[in-house]
């Protein structure tokens, strides 16, 4: 369904020389939402980025942004802003005259510039280090600059590439909980690009997978993780397993699979301790690798040795067919 400010892609291609990145994608992003777009290294996912951002050439289709065309429109022109992976920020330039580069690009006077560049820095919790240069920054804090640099055109779309792949496993938590914040005090379209699925996960309201160039699914992230309608989409999201069962392919969860008295034989292969649980590798009969997920608790009670013979069971309403 089409709103008054939302963005689509319409068939949308591209194509570099005998290789095609995207083919033919059409989706439409809910203005206001936090989209993740979801894959692996050559997906696609990038090109798409950077074709919406207008820092690629569009070979076919076309990208709507409230109704219009902008997919031939400089970047500055588009109604979007594009947070870069590095943060690119400006070595000689202190925090907030960072923040307002564009505006004086604009030729807006310096102290309406430095107002409005103070109120983005506000908005990531940077004022105190307005006068600091890049360098003496951590890089947590070089982000929250890239990101109020981004922020202070207003734009209807905010476009982020991998912008938490440079940070700490601890840091990038806390940021991803502040992007999600932001997006929401801002009310925009925000549009990143990961390949981590637990990224994803904790900040997407719609997850958008791809795999070939082309989108595998998208949904909400409750439901792509639940329901993954391709093998290759339950793989990728990671905590399924993926079982040939009645001549067809279906995905279970992996914390869905217990370790009974009866149900499918398999042999443990291997054991993982993972803090408030432990991974249970197995090899059916069949030679299909399942992974049972046990509390800590309730494997410490019982341990299972690697080569034991098992069975595994699971309710069957938590069997999903996955599509052909």
């Amino acid at each position: 369904m089409r709103t008054a400010n939302d963005l689509e892609l319409v068939h949308l291609t591209k194509r570099y020389g005998e290789t095609v990145a995207v083919r033919d994608v059409s989706h439409i992003f809910a203005p206001g939402s936090y989209v993740c777009l979801l894959g692996p290294s050559g997906c696609g996912k990038s090109s798409t980025l950077r074709m919406i951002a207008g820092h690629e050439s569009v070979s076919d289709g076309a990208i709507l942004l409230s109704g219009r065309d902008i997919s031939k429109l400089p970047p500055a022109k588009r109604g979007t802003a594009m947070m870069f992976q590095n943060y690119a920020l400006f070595p000689h330039l202190s925090v907030k005259d960072n923040v307002a580069f564009s505006l004086r690009m604009k030729g807006m006077e310096k102290p309406a510039r430095h107002a409005r560049a103070m109120e983005m820095l506000e908005l990531v919790d940077m004022v105190a280090l307005a006068d600091r240069l890049p360098a003496q920054l951590s890089g947590g804090q070089q982000q929250r600059v890239a990101l109020a640099r981004a922020l202070i055109a207003n734009p209807e779309v905010l476009l982020l590439d991998e912008p938490l792949s440079a940070l700490d496993p601890f840091l990038r938590i806390r940021m991803r909980a502040e992007l999600k914040r932001i997006q929401r005090e801002l009310g925009i379209t925000f549009i990143h690009v990961t390949h981590g699925q637990d990224e994803a996960l904790a900040l997407a309201d719609e997850v958008v997978v791809m795999n070939n160039a082309i989108i595998e699914q998208a949904g909400p992230a409750r439901t792509v993780f639940n329901a993954p309608r391709t093998e290759f989409v339950a793989r990728f999201m990671g905590g399924h397993n993926v079982i040939t069962l009645d001549g067809a392919r279906h995905a279970v969860r992996q914390d869905a699979v217990r370790i009974s008295d009866s149900g499918l034989p398999a042999t443990v292969q291997a054991i993982e301790y993972q803090g408030d649980r432990v991974s249970v590798s197995t090899v059916t009969e069949g030679g299909e690798a399942l992974v049972a997920l046990m509390s800590d608790a309730a494997f410490y009670a019982n341990e299972i040795p690697p080569g034991a013979q098992v069975r595994l069971s699971w309710d069957e309403g938590r069997l999903h067919r996955l599509q052909a």
